[in-house]
């Protein structure tokens, strides 16, 4: 297949790659997110992206990897929207954890992680995930994710367990109080984006012992939770993708020594390693 397009969605933003004859051309939308629009939403995000663009008859194939690609129901809506629109294109649609499998792995065994606003990983056999850790959501679970590590930043300004210049450094930048807080959590959409969205705190204050004792709990509460679990874990490379992922990579190598795993690859996107998979396997 000469013409195909790519995609990498969150609930937030996606990103396309299309690859028209070995050359190609990125672009981003809005979040393509089944969970949050309808199928006629989808399709017309697609017309206002593509139409211009390409010529959407002669796309041959669709490769899109999502969030909540798991549910069945969101998998047909996303389907019927993208036949709306790409009507001659083979369409191969899996979750954002084949794609961490596909980019880092590529066709080879290994154990892929995300760690971006929440978490997951799961044993790769060089074909499908084989073996999955349950995701349980941000409330639950999503140990070392964003939402996990912005949730604990919160815990510490408001229980002021910060010292008093992570107390002065915070306020400053957010400027809210109790109330604001947990009005957005308790009260307004998409919690776990609003949690995510203070583990930037963590990367902008490295280097205090209270910082890095956030984000070395969190990460190790990822290692113990699930890689530990996998005898897998021992035998194959550990890849990770997501953006906590590679910016608090330097925890994670030395987790890895801790745990005498060995350490794969460490991406802060899948894109990439995805545009060589499916060259790969054309």
């Amino acid at each position: 297949m000469k013409n195909y397009i790519i995609a990498d969605s969150g609930a937030t933003k996606c990103q396309w790659t299309i690859v028209q004859n070995n050359k190609k051309q990125s672009i981003s939308t809005m979040g393509i997110s089944p969970y949050f629009l309808s199928t006629n939403e989808i399709a017309a995000i697609l017309v206002k992206a593509f139409s211009k663009k390409i010529n959407v008859e002669k796309v041959d194939a669709i490769y899109f990897y999502g969030t909540g690609l798991s549910n069945p129901d969101n998998v047909k809506s996303l389907k019927k929207a993208l036949k709306l629109v790409f009507k001659n294109a083979a369409l191969d649609i899996q979750t954002d954890l084949v794609a961490a499998a596909r980019a880092t792995c590529q066709s080879n065994k290994g154990i892929a992680c995300i760690l971006g606003t929440g978490s997951n990983t799961g044993y790769y056999n060089g074909k499908i995930i084989a073996k999955n850790s349950p995701g349980l959501g941000y409330v639950l679970g999503d140990e070392g994710s964003g939402a996990y590590l912005g949730k604990k930043v919160l815990q510490y300004f408001l229980y002021k367990t910060f010292d008093e210049e992570l107390m002065l450094c915070f306020e400053k930048k957010y400027n809210l109080n109790r109330s604001e807080i947990l009005n957005k959590i308790y009260q307004e959409p998409l919690p776990n984006k609003y949690l995510a969205s203070f583990a930037i705190f963590l990367s902008e204050h490295r280097g205090h012992y209270m910082i890095e004792n956030i984000i070395e709990d969190g990460l190790n509460d990822f290692f113990y939770t699930h890689l530990n679990k996998l005898n897998e874990s021992w035998l194959y490379p550990i890849h990770f993708t997501g953006s906590v992922a590679y910016a608090f990579r330097d925890i994670i190598k030395q987790l890895a020594l801790v745990y005498e795993m060995e350490l794969g690859k460490i991406t802060k996107s899948p894109m990439e390693g995805l545009i060589a998979y499916h060259k790969n396997t054309q």
